[in-house]
């Protein structure tokens, strides 16, 4: 085992991610020898004293041969359809299968809104936190039935990476169809495995193969994935998921993605990966300079203009004078306010509205710049 595979070996609680087409056979049904494989390794994991949390596609592909379809469909209304009947089959199957190890598993389906309102986060956060305490696995999904297509993760690897984040995970492993990241398509002559990738921002290989017929997530979002659960300091194995034991256990299977940056508080990053912007502050050169260089909070005098309509608390977008997002920040000022008060320093505002307006608008504590990969 490498020093860098220990951390997977040794992570205390993992969420592990698997996708459809490793979930289900050709026609579109679950592959119950496939389920158990993956029960049994969680299990073993959970007899050794580690959590999980299972993020797992499959309710989609298990609703299709019940309606009698053939192929995943295309249409929004056909795909909550499938994923109504089918999620209950799925979880079904994975409660019989835990509880033969004498495990208890609870559902978990999550929306875009669950992890970027804040106080959604917040909730879901406890709901994962008391689960955990009583020894529960949680068995995550989007909730298909209820999404939309202008509001939808899009694919499990997302929503795994974010749930890696809400729970703190030690690690975070993505199961496919293939077993890892390749420099090129698998089946190309010349395309070899890539062993670790210490940054995902520099790899230069060919993602443009499409998803399995019954998933929607290619290799391009699994880097996405591993891109952000790196970035807030959380190691990723890419495997296939016949070596989920090898992954594990440290083996040196598949692709380990080295992690990029530091752990850093819940509140930041879901401001950083997870939470929508609800308008924007457009700043001068003296405060992109004081927020990027200098580490400092965002006061009203270095701000020109603004656009949105935004509240106390809110997530917003740090722009330059040309529109480049900066940064992302929590605002402490509703919209209706800044007319009033940017362009001024503190102290002018304090003297003229009272002391409450002494404050920054945005502190430095609830700003994260974007070259720390926070996202636009």
């Amino acid at each position: 085992m490498t020093e860098v595979r220990r951390t997977i070996a040794e992570a205390k609680r993992v969420v592990v991610k698997i996708g459809s087409s490793s979930l289900t056979s050709s026609d579109g049904l679950l592959d119950l020898g496939r389920m158990q494989a993956l029960v049994d390794a969680l299990a073993r994991l959970r007899s050794a004293g580690r959590e999980v949390v299972l993020v797992s596609s499959g309710a989609m592909a298990a609703g299709m041969r019940p309606l009698g379809l053939k192929h995943r469909p295309r249409d929004l209304a056909g795909q909550q359809a499938a994923a109504s009947v089918g999620q209950g089959l799925l979880i079904e199957k994975y409660n019989q299968l835990f509880s033969s190890h004498g495990l208890t598993i609870g559902q978990v389906l999550l929306t875009v809104d669950d992890v970027t309102r804040q106080g959604n986060y917040r909730n879901a956060l406890r709901t994962f936190t008391r689960l955990l305490e009583l020894g529960v696995i949680p068995v995550v999904n989007e909730n298909d039935t209820v999404a939309t297509h202008e509001i939808r993760f899009g694919d499990n690897d997302k929503l795994a990476a974010l749930v890696a984040h809400l729970v703190s995970a030690d690690a975070l492993v993505l199961l496919s169809d293939v077993d890892g990241l390749y420099t090129a398509h698998p089946s190309a002559p010349d395309s070899e495995r890539i062993i670790n990738v210490v940054d995902v921002a520099e790899l230069d290989v060919d993602t443009s193969k499409k998803g399995s017929q019954v998933g929607t997530g290619g290799m391009a979002s699994k880097l996405e994935a591993a891109r952000i659960a790196a970035a807030g300091g959380i190691p990723v194995v890419l495997a296939a998921a016949d070596d989920l034991d090898g992954a594990l256990e440290g083996r040196p299977v598949g692709t380990y993605f080295h992690t990029t940056g530091k752990r850093r508080a819940r509140k930041l990053l879901w401001l950083a990966y997870a939470s929508r912007s609800h308008g924007e502050l457009v700043l001068d050169d003296g405060a992109v300079a004081a927020v990027m260089q200098r580490n400092a909070s965002l006061l009203p005098a270095g701000v020109t203009g603004f656009r949105g309509d935004f509240h106390a608390g809110d997530p917003v977008r740090l722009v330059d004078s040309e529109g480049t997002t900066i940064a992302r920040g929590i605002v402490n000022y509703e919209a209706a306010d800044l007319p009033t008060i940017i362009g001024r320093t503190t102290r002018d505002l304090a003297a003229t509205f009272g002391a409450e307006f002494e404050r920054e608008l945005v502190h430095r504590d609830a700003l994260i710049l974007k070259h720390r990969r926070a996202g636009a």
